[in-house]
């Protein structure tokens, strides 16, 4: 049977729009995740959950207890969830990364699975728990419909997964704060039904695509 799992990544925080690596640090949300969070909830306020799921890192627990309040769900915190422990990079804006540690920035810059990051993990480290953590979520709810707050390493792993997109190499699609993607996972095999929805953030804005239009 086949189980739909409706991925959002969390709301913007401050960390997001200057460029700084948040990694496993418990960073909050701004004003505008708030608004994201909240976006994302009236969006997916008539769909129906088996269970919720969501890193255990503050930005994602914020935005997904926004969804819950809607869905009548507890929030699951799974560590599992977390973002890329990004070790030595962690708290860096990426220039300063670069400066400091230029091998372990390439590292992060190109996808690269291996080695781990200094006092971090490596890409394949965090595929693999991210990935392991989704196909238990699929076979507990087979059949069902699960939601999941994570973050943007996170989703790169599961589009990959789904894809059969190499964990190496750049991206060719948008990880969005607040977007809403959606993957079919029925015992190994995994396969997109959307991705990048944003449609709920217009008024709002979101990195990398627009800013709100005036007034809003």
């Amino acid at each position: 049977m086949s189980t739909e799992i409706t991925i959002v990544r969390h709301g913007e925080t401050d960390w997001n729009r200057m460029g700084r690596l948040q990694g496993h640090l418990q960073i909050g949300l701004n004003q505008r995740g708030q608004e994201q969070a909240e976006a994302v909830a009236e969006c997916l306020a008539e769909e129906r959950f088996d269970a919720i799921f969501s890193s255990d890192l503050q930005r994602a627990l914020d935005t997904a207890e926004a969804i819950a309040a809607r869905n009548q769900h507890r929030v699951i915190p799974d560590a599992r969830l977390r973002e890329w422990h990004l070790g030595i990079l962690t708290g860096l804006t990426l220039h300063k990364a670069e400066l400091l540690h230029p091998r372990a920035y390439a590292i992060y810059r190109d996808n690269i699975p291996d080695p781990p990051i200094p006092q971090g993990e490596s890409l394949r480290q965090r595929h693999q728990r991210v990935t392991e953590a989704m196909s238990e979520f699929a076979q507990r709810h087979a059949g069902g419909r699960v939601l999941v707050v994570t973050h943007g390493g996170p989703l790169d792993d599961c589009y990959r997964r789904a894809t059969a997109m190499p964990l190496q190499g750049p991206r060719d699609f948008r990880l969005y704060n607040g977007g809403i993607n959606r993957i079919i996972i029925e015992g190994d095999r995994w396969r997109l039904a959307t991705w990048g929805e944003i449609a709920h953030l217009q008024r709002i804005g979101t990195l990398g695509t627009w800013e709100p239009s005036s007034g809003s």
